[in-house]
């Protein structure tokens, strides 16, 4: 701090004071406030919580009579484990200082724990929540494990417990699975990272794999910490290949139990789970093999029977009579269609007859016959019906009944209609 002149020294009662500007005095403050507390314990409420995206996160703690702004600077933020709110109870260990374009003390956070909760169990249960409203532990989407399993691609450490207990139980059982270890570390920082590659890694192999075990022994709630990591489930809940997850003992669950295909109680039971015991298996194909022979004695008695009852049939006895039968119908048939065909031409031909009766009534022939003539105009060839439709000197054609007569007109007479007696007519004909 720059030495205060002589200028600044004001009198007062006998003695000299100094003035301090705004700057130094803040900064005198944040000296004496900061060796004062360096470190302290702190319990309350958070409130006006904020994270901007410089990733310091912003927020005021609170109890019934006071509050008192601090911040948690990005490198410490990144390394909380749960999920800061507004009305979430905390403790923290802070120092304090003084944030001087404001004026204003402020707590710089350098651990913050839930208050009444461990930081794991509060962030398990907070992205357990999470994952559960996006439907990653929906049990409708968990696929079964295939009945006979081939290849098995076993995610965990390659030298704990757990392998050598899966293995021991998979070879008791069924020893024509193919196993392939895929190591990774189970615990500690990029555990969950490594998990997770590893998990995408077998989806991605040229050799199908039937089903994927993920495993690892007991622990504490740190030890198995990897397992509940967001990377984790949501590699499992990718998976396009089934996926066991065999995590500690059974009373352990981790989210990755939650969000697997099948979660087997401990690495053992995982064994037991994707692979059948061999015994069994035998004794089943026995008992299948009992059951097809009996079904088949069954299907041969049966047909053998139905055979037999087919050889005593009439239809076997007397192969022909069905057709000597038919050959009957057929000539009863035959017969009965010559008739019906006589019948018919007999009817066509006297409906004929009667046709040609009728026509022959009709002809002007037949009228000609009875003494009648037809009478046509020669120029034209109109039938006449009017002696009025003749002049003299027109020529006329008369068809009798045998030969024509061509004649002259030399005078006409109107005549009356036929039945008219009242005027008559006549033309002479030369």
């Amino acid at each position: 701090m720059e030495h205060m002149s002589t200028d600044d020294i004001l009198p007062g009662e006998g003695r000299r004071q100094p003035v301090f500007s705004v700057s130094e005095l803040t900064a005198q403050i944040k000296d004496l406030l900061e060796m004062a507390f360096p470190a302290v314990w702190v319990s309350g409420e958070i409130s006006n919580f904020s994270r901007p995206r410089s990733g310091h996160c912003y927020l005021t703690l609170k109890d019934e009579n006071a509050q008192i702004p601090a911040v948690i600077w990005r490198n410490t933020a990144v390394q909380v484990r749960f999920e800061l709110h507004d009305g979430l109870e905390v403790v923290c260990r802070a120092c304090v200082g003084v944030y001087p374009p404001h004026g204003k003390y402020q707590l710089i956070i350098q651990e913050i724990e839930p208050k009444g909760l461990g930081a794991l169990e509060l962030a398990l249960r907070q992205l357990r929540e999470k994952l559960a409203r996006e439907g990653l532990f929906d049990a409708g989407r968990k696929r079964p494990l295939p009945r006979f399993v081939r290849r098995i691609a076993v995610v965990t450490s390659p030298t704990g417990a757990a392998i050598r207990d899966f293995l021991e139980v998979l070879r008791r059982r069924w020893a024509g699975a193919d196993v392939l270890v895929v190591p990774v570390r189970v615990q500690g920082e990029g555990a969950a990272r490594e998990i997770a590659d590893a998990i995408g890694r077998v989806n991605r192999l040229a050799d199908p794999i039937d089903c994927i075990v993920v495993t690892r022994g007991g622990g504490s709630l740190e030890d198995l910490w990897a397992f509940n990591e967001e990377a984790v489930v949501r590699a499992i809940f990718a998976s396009r290949i089934p996926v066991v997850s065999a995590i500690g003992h059974e009373i352990d669950v981790t989210l990755s139990d939650l969000v697997a295909d099948v979660r087997a109680l401990t690495p053992s039971e995982a064994a037991e789970r994707v692979a059948p015991a061999a015994v069994e298996v035998a004794a089943t194909l026995t008992q299948y093999a009992r059951r097809l022979v009996n079904a088949l004695r069954s299907r041969a008695a049966s047909a053998r029977g139905r055979l037999e009852a087919l050889a005593t049939h009439r239809a076997f006895r007397r192969p022909f009579e069905r057709c000597l039968e038919a050959a009957r119908r057929l000539d009863e048939l035959e017969s009965r269609m010559h008739r019906a065909a006589r019948g018919r031409v007999l009817l066509a031909r006297q409906h004929i007859d009667g046709t040609a009766a009728r026509l022959d009534s009709l002809s002007p022939l037949s009228v000609l016959g009875r003494g009648y003539s037809l009478t046509q105009r020669l120029r034209d060839g109109h039938i006449l019906y009017d002696a009025g439709e003749l002049n003299p000197g027109d020529e006329i054609r008369t068809r009798l009944a045998r030969g024509q007569v061509v004649s002259r007109i030399e005078h006409v007479e109107a005549d009356s209609p036929i039945g008219d007696d009242t005027h008559r007519g006549e033309s002479r004909i030369a």
